[in-house]
């Protein structure tokens, strides 16, 4: 039989590393789903799936050097940037294992029987209850937050759903790594390790989102990637749940009032914002809205010094450094399109970073200018010089879904009276799923309150991939009438032994 190897590849030189694995057969993948699924048993424990949580963050952070080292070598991210996004994974990790033992995540909800009422109402109960195995796609920019350890399996196993990974390319080794650690800790919680499974290879990835016993997917990554997956998942014979987060522009409005005020600063914050991780951030500005004038020609001198003073970088991988400095050159060759400062080629193995800019009534007149509201993966951004607040609407309704949207106002435009920012808030709602003022898109923080996702091409569906209320996509709700007492799962029996939080309606 023949088998394909799967390399590490250093993006620094573009050479082979080391050989970590071979790329999964479909049997191979078949025989991971079917182990995650008969795991579903002994992940049912609340208590024993939060200690496994907890178990892995520790695991994880005793081996930080080791991860760190692997990563950076796979990635070129660098030290610092990973060293923050073990941090975060490892406090994803522990979060979700708070929401475990908190309960609140199976909205418990109890009607009691009401005989009074018209038509009566029934005895009835209501909770959550795991869907299965998981498939996830792993993100290339996040080598650990959205990857094997990273949000999608850290709520997955929240929930109680073993999870099946499918490795991305660009970071086997990490991914083996992590792997290995995730279901040492599995062991040690007396969990089958199968709880957590990678396999590697496009034709795997095909064959884990087709097999009948995966019950929902996550995935991170291109519009072209996701929306094949986001297909395949619909055309099963049971389609199941594909969450996925494609592509997103961010764009970013400057109102004339905050040029005038803070044009410097604003400029200084887009390129800063622009080039964190290289442009490999997928909340990047990738579309900015400046004023004619004065004031926005401060902002884009400002923006211009900064990234021309900004040192090439290292792309993950030299497929998206060449599609890169295409989309690039398409762009830039647009009429009425300049460049000044020309992001591209900054070496064999490194990009520069630059912008373009192109008036608002060139953009919206068309002659293939559509490619500049699309996501060009790297550090580069559009500034788009509008003439008024209609002009810059006509733009905005352009676009489609995004994760983030920004507003730079001014301090008297923040005070909140009805008005021309009122407004501009209320059109980027129906756009973005994060609504940012005066601060920049790039940093997502993991709270309870935060919202990854937003309207498609964003995401395939309306839920987070951070924060607690990541876990809800990994659940159905189920609801008992009816059912005496002992025959209740535990979650919902009257003494209430787990001590969940619930609502209660009747007496």
């Amino acid at each position: 039989m023949t088998t394909t190897p799967v390399w590490s590849v250093d993006p620094r030189t573009g050479k082979q590393r080391e050989q970590v694995a071979v790329e999964a057969t479909s049997r191979e993948v078949d025989e991971a789903v079917r182990a995650a699924h008969a795991a579903r048993g002994p992940l049912a424990d609340a208590a024993v799936r939060a200690a496994f949580l907890r178990t892995a963050a520790a695991l994880l952070d005793e081996a930080a050097a080791h991860v760190i080292e692997a990563a950076d070598a796979e990635t070129a991210l660098g030290p610092g940037r990973l060293t923050g996004e073990l941090a975060r994974t490892t406090g994803q990790l522990r979060a979700f294992a708070d929401a475990v033992d908190e309960g609140s995540y199976l909205d418990v909800r109890i009607d009691r029987a009401d005989p009074s009422l018209s038509p009566p109402r029934p005895e009835l109960r209501r909770y959550k209850v795991p869907l299965g195995v998981v498939a996830v796609y792993a993100a290339s920019n996040f080598p650990l937050a959205f990857s094997v350890p990273g949000g999608d399996t850290a709520s997955a196993l929240a929930a109680g759903c073993p999870v099946v990974v499918k490795a991305h390319p660009d970071h086997p080794a990490t991914s083996e790594l992590c792997a290995s650690l995730l279901r040492r800790a599995a062991v040690a919680n007396g969990l089958p390790p199968d709880v957590v499974a990678v396999v590697h290879g496009f034709d795997a990835g095909l064959a884990l989102i087709r097999h009948p016993l995966v019950a929902a997917a996550g995935f991170t990554g291109s519009i072209r990637g996701g929306r094949a997956l986001f297909d395949a998942a619909a055309a099963r014979p049971v389609p199941i749940p594909f969450h996925g987060e494609l592509g997103s522009l961010n764009p970013v409005v400057v109102t004339p009032a905050a040029a005038a005020e803070r044009a410097e600063e604003i400029g200084a914050g887009l390129a800063a914002s622009v080039t964190l991780g290289v442009g490999q951030f997928c909340v990047k500005p990738g579309l900015v809205l400046v004023p004619d004038g004065a004031d926005g020609d401060r902002l884009t001198a400002e923006l211009t010094k900064a990234l021309g003073e900004t040192e090439p970088g290292v792309l993950l991988d030299h497929r998206m450094r060449e599609n890169f400095v295409s989309g690039v050159r398409e762009r830039a060759a647009l009429p009425g399109v300049e460049a000044p400062v020309t992001p591209g080629s900054g070496g064999d193995h490194t990009v520069g970073a630059g912008y373009l800019t192109v008036r608002a009534e060139d953009l919206l007149a068309g002659d293939g200018h559509d490619v500049l509201l699309e996501e060009c993966f790297g550090p580069v951004t559009v500034v788009v010089r509008y003439a008024g607040q209609g002009e810059a609407g006509a733009v905005l309704g352009r676009l489609g879904g995004n994760l983030s949207a920004t507003l730079q106002l001014s301090a008297a435009e923040t005070e909140g009276a009805p008005g021309p920012a009122a407004e501009l808030i209320g059109q980027v709602t129906q756009l973005a799923g994060r609504i940012v003022v005066n601060g920049w898109p790039t940093g997502v923080a993991v709270a309870p309150a935060q919202h990854h996702g937003g309207p498609y091409p964003a995401a395939t569906s309306h839920s987070t991939s951070v924060g607690d209320t990541a876990i809800e996509r990994w659940l159905r709700p189920v609801a008992y009438q009816s059912v005496p007492d002992a025959l209740l799962p535990p979650e919902l029996r009257e003494a209430n032994p787990l001590n969940l939080p619930r609502r209660v309606t009747g007496g």
